[in-house]
């Protein structure tokens, strides 16, 4: 079993930065992929990005692609997820969701982390 908590949303103004930190506890040598999403309330959840846990490979999504990096430190079993150039439509609760090798699903969720952009 791996637990999850995100840390790092907060108020911000259209072009400043944030970065969201996902600490993965308990059998983290199990976690294989790590994925953030985020969701604005009655919208569909939308997939930002995700990190091979082992390679460090990472995927984003075309709407934060160039603004949004992804990364993890291993050896603090944490995930980041660095937002610069934010936009005000960026504002949505931002989660991350871990899976284990062979699983193809997330079986692990973060807590969520309202981010919330002003014009």
């Amino acid at each position: 079993q791996v637990q999850l908590e995100e840390s790092g949303g907060g108020l911000v103004q259209a072009g400043g930065s944030l970065r969201l930190s996902c600490a993965a506890y308990g059998r983290t040598f199990d976690l294989y992929r790590m994925v953030w999403f985020r969701q604005v309330p009655g919208k569909e959840r939308e997939f930002v990005g995700s990190i091979s846990w082992s390679s460090g490979s990472t995927e984003h999504a075309d709407s934060v692609r160039g603004r949004f990096t992804i990364s993890r430190d291993r050896a603090k079993n944490t995930g980041y997820l660095q937002l610069n150039r934010l936009k005000t439509e960026d504002t949505a609760i931002y989660y991350c969701a871990g899976e284990p090798a062979g699983a193809g699903s997330f079986q692990w969720w973060g807590q969520g982390t309202q981010v919330t952009v002003s014009s």
